[in-house]
C-alpha cells in the first residue's frame, strides 16, 4: 500500500504540472475567441490547447480515479464505474459530463478532418470547466490520504 501512495503522490505532481500548462492554454484560448479567421498561430494555440485537455483528461480519468479506487478498495470495472464511483465521491459533478469529456478525448485522438476542428475547439472550450473543477476535487479528495501521500 505504502508503494501505492508513492505512485499516487508522483500523480498527483503530475497532475498538478498539467493542469497549469492547460490553464494557461484555456486562459489563451479563450481571450482569442473562435471564429471562422483564426490565424495560423491561433490554430496552433487551440491545437495546444485540445492536446493538452485529452492529456489532462486521461490522466484524470486514466490514472488518478483508478488509484483512489485502490486506496479506497474498489473493484476496478469499467471506464463508467469508475467515472460513477468518482461522482459519487464528490471528485467530479457530473457522471455525464465526464462521460462526453472521455468521448471528447477520444475524438480528439482519432479526428483528421479540417471541418469538424472548430466542432472540437467549441465542445474543449465548454467541458473545460467541469475538468478544471474535477483538479480543484481531486486535491481536496487527496487530503484523505494527505499523510500518506505527503511523507
Amino acid at each position: 500500500m505504502s508503494n501505492l501512495f508513492e505512485i499516487m503522490k508522483n500523480e498527483l505532481k503530475e497532475l498538478e504540472k498539467a493542469n497549469d500548462i492547460f490553464q494557461y492554454s484555456y486562459k489563451k484560448c479563450s481571450l482569442i475567441g473562435l471564429r471562422d479567421d483564426l490565424t495560423n498561430d491561433e490554430l496552433e494555440s487551440f491545437e495546444a490547447l485540445t492536446s493538452r485537455f485529452a492529456r489532462l483528461s486521461d490522466l484524470i480519468i486514466q490514472k488518478i480515479l483508478r488509484y483512489f479506487d485502490a486506496l479506497d478498495l474498489e473493484d476496478e470495472g469499467t471506464i463508467r464505474d469508475r467515472i460513477n464511483r468518482a461522482e459519487k465521491k464528490g471528485i467530479i459533478k457530473s457522471a455525464d459530463d465526464f462521460v462526453k469529456i472521455r468521448l471528447l478525448r477520444n475524438e480528439i485522438s482519432h479526428e483528421y478532418k479540417s471541418d469538424t476542428i472548430y466542432d472540437i475547439y467549441k465542445s474543449v472550450l465548454t467541458l473545460t470547466p467541469p475538468l478544471l473543477e474535477c483538479v480543484d476535487n481531486i486535491f481536496i479528495y487527496s487530503s484523505k490520504y494527505y499523510k500518506e501521500i505527503k511523507d
